[in-house]
């Protein structure tokens, strides 16, 4: 029996829309939009300050000098969050059904400038009993540490959790790590997945 459902965020709860992200970054850049994954990737930085190994403040000096942004930190902010529609990818509703019968865990690879911003425009967010984040825990997934402090903040065996990612490699780690998973794809296959899981989500 389930006992603690954890969920990934971007991709899974908010979308994730980095072709956006990308057009308005350009907008304050010499790069055109298709350049900047690119930079940013070369840079190294994004997977340093999602482990927590370097500071905000670091953070944006750097990319912003390897992007030849000229921005102030506020904007840098907000062009750093802008990969984030209005919209959600699942209900709160469902959140709320869910937290009636199971503990709510975020498993995620995120940052803390997104993080910020999420926690402030999702309401959804609420329904969470703990947070499980990659620089906060200085790993990420699909790292088997970052799982095993999962595991414990769900406060249940592995096989108590059951675990949703829209990246498969995630998944599969996470079943190597004894939790029962499955990709994310849409929210009506989720539903699905739930149904033949046994897991109680109707209001």
């Amino acid at each position: 029996m389930h006992k603690t459902i954890l969920f990934d965020l971007g991709g899974v709860i908010v979308p994730l829309d980095f072709a956006r992200g990308y057009q308005a970054i350009a907008a304050h850049c010499a790069y055109e939009p298709g350049e900047i994954p690119d930079r940013i990737r070369e840079s190294g930085l994004v997977p340093l300050f999602e482990k927590g190994l370097i500071g905000e403040t670091d953070f944006i000096v750097q990319l912003s000098r390897h992007l030849r942004l000229d921005v102030t930190e506020t904007q840098f902010r907000s062009l750093w969050s802008s990969i984030f529609p209005s919209h959600t990818l699942i209900p709160a509703s469902l959140l709320e059904a869910l937290k009636r019968s199971y503990r709510l865990v975020l498993l995620s690879n995120t940052n803390s400038i997104h993080f910020q911003m999420i926690r402030e425009n999702y309401s959804l967010l609420g329904f969470f009993d703990d947070f499980v984040l990659s620089y906060q825990v200085g790993e990420m997934k699909p790292s088997p540490l970052i799982y095993r402090e999962a595991i414990a903040r769900a406060q249940c065996s592995p096989r108590e959790c059951f675990f949703t990612d829209d990246v498969l490699v995630n998944v599969e780690a996470a079943r190597e790590a004894g939790i029962d998973s499955e990709e994310f794809r849409s929210h009506d296959q989720l539903l699905d997945v739930f149904d033949q899981r046994g897991i109680a989500w109707r209001g």
